[in-house]
């Protein structure tokens, strides 16, 4: 997981609505996992694409584990495992529903292909709006089967394949501002990312003595087609109808958070395990 620093373009993921150019940032950082494998949970689409795309360049072997293999993200047909394997890369797709503790096991065995899980990132997840008294019993259920499930199952899969192999890995999960800052008629939704954060410092505790780090980002309004969509949720930053103004006065972008992802995979983050890193233009600091 070796990470050197290089002048490379921040805006070379193909596939997504990229950040655009900051004139605060002095330079940038270009990671080589070659010879790792990585598994992605909902990596067809958004954040988990982006995550996938920049692995895959990286050099590491990458399984995609969604639900479905297209991706949602306007404009784009090419699926996130056929990309890495155009670009000379290797990927694979596994048909994976992360509510169901088997099938995460499965997404996981698949990536023995290319030698094993190094690592997991559990970023598969589902997001509802709507005021308190208006959840039923089926739909709570349902985001907490997604979110909370999903990401503790997969770091227990991912672990005990690990530990079975003798293999130090790492554990990225995809938590949000939501973990720890309430927000109105998302109480089904807040509630797993708040299940996430202690679940990731959970098992970071447990893990420790394998040599398995667990780490969670935390991402903020990420301008993706996972909620109300890439164009709703710029148009709602522009026009400041948010709760709360985001200092550096943009939304976040799906490589925003597959940077910090891959950071917190590398070695420069060895002494990092049980973090929440926040990946939200400032916001929470209000």
């Amino acid at each position: 997981m070796a990470v050197r620093w290089q002048a490379v373009d921040p805006n070379s993921v193909g596939g997504l609505i990229t950040r655009p150019t900051s004139t605060l940032c002095m330079g940038n950082v270009s990671y080589d996992f070659s010879d790792e494998t990585v598994v992605v949970t909902g990596g067809s689409s958004g954040i988990g694409r982006a995550v996938a795309l920049r692995f895959g360049k990286a050099g590491a072997a990458v399984v995609n584990a969604d639900v479905r293999k297209k991706p949602k993200d306007v404009g784009e047909e090419t699926s996130t495992h056929e990309v890495i394997r155009e670009r000379g890369g290797e990927a694979t797709f596994v048909e994976t529903d992360v509510s169901d503790a088997s099938a995460i096991e499965t997404a996981v065995d698949a990536a023995r292909e290319f030698g094993g899980v190094n690592v997991m990132v559990n970023n598969a997840g589902w997001f509802t709006r709507r005021p308190m008294l208006d959840v039923d019993e089926e739909t709570f259920n349902r985001i907490h089967g997604v979110n909370t499930n999903g990401v503790f199952f997969g770091c227990k899969s991912a672990a005990q394949d690990m530990i079975r192999r003798g293999t130090e890995g790492c554990i990225v999960n995809t938590a949000s501002i939501s973990s720890t800052h309430a927000q109105a008629e998302q109480i089904p939704y807040d509630s797993t990312k708040g299940a996430i954060k202690m679940v990731t410092r959970g098992a970071a505790l447990e893990l420790a003595d394998h040599g398995i780090r667990v780490n969670a980002v935390a991402p903020g309004h990420i301008a993706t087609e996972f909620g109300s969509g890439a164009e709703q949720k710029e148009e709602s930053v522009a026009a400041d109808e948010l709760a709360k103004p985001i200092p550096l006065d943009r939304p976040g972008y799906p490589d925003d958070i597959a940077g910090a992802v891959l950071y917190l995979a590398c070695d420069d983050a060895d002494y990092v395990t049980g973090e929440l890193l926040y990946v939200d233009g400032g916001w929470q600091t209000f």
